[in-house]
């Protein structure tokens, strides 16, 4: 018995012990974290308390060359109300007050705001919805109600700001826009103009503090901010958008027409550089089209005769042909490694020169000028094509351009038909819409080659951070001669050649038509054929003032596809669109008619502006517009009543007269 009372004894001396020693272990733990890991654990309290909370920057807007808004960030607001945190006289005092505002402004009765603002404050809600993506004048009307003016601790108000990027063009050029997007790990996805200049648009986030309260929420410390948002600098693109109107809705009406898989315009000017219109429109699963991708300037695909040009500046600056230099085209139909190539004329051309080969886009034509000439020699060929900077990339802000692909012998491609196929633009060559205008612009431009430019300049409000300029990427891709030779050839193209159907006596254009083939390769073809249908030129023919392509890709094939039955139309209609809005046409077979009466109003007064600077010339008998426009340029303000012709005039002629007087004038 004694033996079992011992151990019982030892048990609680052990349990004792190991109590001791817990409660020392969690002495000296405390004495710990008190002294030596206090601000650590403080730090983590805080973090798990209050956090700071990034706030965006106001991206920079984005304008059209004439101050059109095309892309702009708009401020939202949500307000919310704390119910705890204000004092019972101050809710009592602005409750009917601020109930009756709130229905004013947002339609419910004021006796709806009041009871739900009784049961958030019973509820102690700390973080009640009021209202949500209000603008700024709302924002500001609502932060002067009664109770909320009395700011976040005393009336409860807590304002959540965010921003809202909006396009005023709509859909209408949204891929050139583009965006910027950043994901949870930090990785941009950059699309167009939003994302190429980017760094510029963005401008630096502020920060607010906010501190964790009941369910998860968090409520702002104050309303002012720890680190204040500095703003994104303002972008001028060279995008007008009146042209962008204009080839947007020519390209939807023959896309619609034609119901084809998708296409692009590009409207370039021809001396700058500058990309006046992009539209990139992609056919949906319900028939509609929006801006899906942009193809102008990512999509490479087999130019088919659009490079034809490109094939015949080669030859004529090697000068192994001339415009003059004859070529059979036979019956249409030539045969090379067992492959045939065809002339889209039946029965061909027979005998022509080189330069009608290019107006009516002979096949057969091109490949036996380039294939007799070049066929021991396929490098020369490759060469001048690459001497030209069709290989190269064209180096634009925008992200995604398509590489372009210029095959040479050696290549795993290249083979005995490589060289003739090439000629009229297969042979796996790849270009984009944007490559290929940039060449044909150059033709435009006399040869000199100048990179596609989308931004004029950076600007933080007045101020200009950072112009663009001008870029030349090569100032004579070719002589003037040939420069020459081949502005006559499209010209001729448009007027007696593939594109007469676009001849206009009154308005002169310059380009090529193409129709290439596309997914041949694929087992349906033959009964499921399919076409990429382009034009490419420039206009007025005399001096160019803008260059454009158009490409239109998979139209169906029954309704057409040629090049200038499908593209030619919205090339003409783009053209004339911007140079004229209505139809009218106006002649006049004489340039210096001279009206008698014009005549006489015009020497009389030319005779007064000239003659009178200090004192008041007799305006008797002269139209009014004439006479205003005298007295404005001697400094004078004018007041006139009636219409017609000075009748009598408030300061007598051979008067002295002084800057800012007043004349009253009336007329009959």
């Amino acid at each position: 018995m004694a033996t079992t009372e011992k151990n019982i004894l030892y048990r609680i001396y052990f349990v004792a012990a190991c109590m001791l020693l817990l409660a020392i272990g969690v002495g000296v733990k405390l004495l710990d974290i008190q002294f030596l890991e206090g601000d650590k654990y403080e730090q983590i309290a805080q973090q798990r308390t209050y956090k700071n909370f990034v706030i965006p920057a106001n991206r920079g807007n984005l304008y059209d060359a004439g101050g059109n808004l095309l892309a702009t960030s708009v401020p939202k607001y949500d307000i919310r109300f704390d119910a705890v945190t204000v004092s019972d006289k101050n809710f009592e005092e602005n409750l009917l007050p601020l109930s009756e505002e709130l229905s004013k402004m947002f339609g419910k009765s004021s006796a709806h705001y009041a009871k739900t603002l009784r049961t958030a404050r019973a509820n102690k809600h700390r973080y009640f919805l009021i209202a949500r993506n209000l603008g700024y004048s709302e924002y500001i009307r609502i932060k002067n109600f009664p109770m909320f003016r009395l700011g976040s601790n005393r009336g409860g108000i807590i304002v959540e700001q965010r921003t809202v990027r909006e396009h005023p063009l709509g859909k209408m050029g949204e891929r050139t826009v583009g965006y910027e997007r950043q994901d949870d790990s930090g990785y941009y996805t950059r699309v167009g103009l939003e994302g190429a200049f980017g760094p510029y648009l963005r401008g630096k986030e502020g920060r607010r503090l906010k501190q964790k309260i009941a369910k998860g929420q968090w409520k702002p410390i104050s309303d002012n901010n720890e680190v204040e948002p500095k703003d994104g600098y303002d972008l001028i693109s060279t995008i007008d958008v009146k042209i962008q109107d204009i080839a947007h809705h020519a390209l939807l009406r023959q896309l619609e027409k034609y119901e084809a898989d998708h296409g692009s315009v590009v409207v370039m000017e021809t001396e700058t550089g500058e990309i006046k219109a992009i539209s990139n429109l992609g056919r949906t699963s319900e028939g509609t089209y929006f801006e899906k991708l942009n193809y102008a300037v990512g999509e490479s695909h087999e130019p088919g005769s659009t490079f034809k040009l490109m094939a015949m500046i080669v030859a004529l600056e090697d000068k192994v042909i001339d415009t003059s230099t004859v070529v059979d085209t036979d019956n249409g139909i030539m045969t090379i490694y067992g492959r045939k190539v065809r002339d889209s004329h039946r029965g061909g051309y027979g005998k022509i020169s080189a330069a009608k080969a290019f107006e009516v886009s002979s096949n057969v034509g091109l490949v036996k000028l380039i294939y007799d000439n070049y066929k021991d020699k396929p490098q020369q060929f490759v060469d001048g094509l690459k001497d030209m900077h069709l290989h190269e990339e064209l180096g634009l802000a925008i992200k995604g351009e398509g590489e372009p692909y210029i095959p040479a012998p050696g290549d795993k491609t290249w083979s005995g038909l490589s060289l003739p196929w090439m000629a009229y633009g297969y042979g796996s060559i790849q270009l984009t819409p944007l490559q290929t205008l940039t060449f044909y612009n150059a033709i435009a431009n006399g040869g000199e080659m100048v990179k596609p430019r989308f931004i004029k300049e950076v600007k933080e409000w007045d101020r200009t951070v950072e112009k663009f300029e001008k870029k030349v990427i090569d100032p004579a891709i070719c002589s003037p001669e040939t420069v020459e030779k081949v502005k006559e050839m499209m010209k001729n193209v448009v007027e007696r050649g593939t594109g007469k159907s676009l001849y206009e006596p009154h308005f002169s254009m310059a380009g090529k038509t193409g129709t290439a083939q596309t997914e041949y390769w694929m087992k349906d073809w033959p009964k499921n054929p399919r076409y990429i249908s382009s034009f490419v030129g420039f206009f007025p023919v005399e001096k160019p003032k803008y260059s454009c392509i158009v490409v239109i890709h998979k139209p169906d094939y029954r309704t057409g596809y040629y090049g200038a039955d499908v593209s030619g139309p919205v090339f003409k209609r783009i053209a004339q669109k911007i140079f004229t809005d209505t139809p009218v046409l106006d002649e006049f077979s004489k340039l210096d008619t001279v009206v008698p009466v014009i005549e006489k109003d015009y020497n009389k007064y030319f005779s007064v502006a000239r003659k009178y600077k200090e004192i008041m010339p007799n305006l008797k008998g002269m139209p009014a517009m004439d006479a205003i426009s005298v007295l404005e340029n001697l400094g004078l303000r004018v007041q006139f009543s009636g219409s017609g012709e000075v009748k009598r005039q408030s300061i007598s002629p051979g008067s002295k007269i002084s800057k800012d007087q007043i004349v009253k004038l009336i007329l009959g």
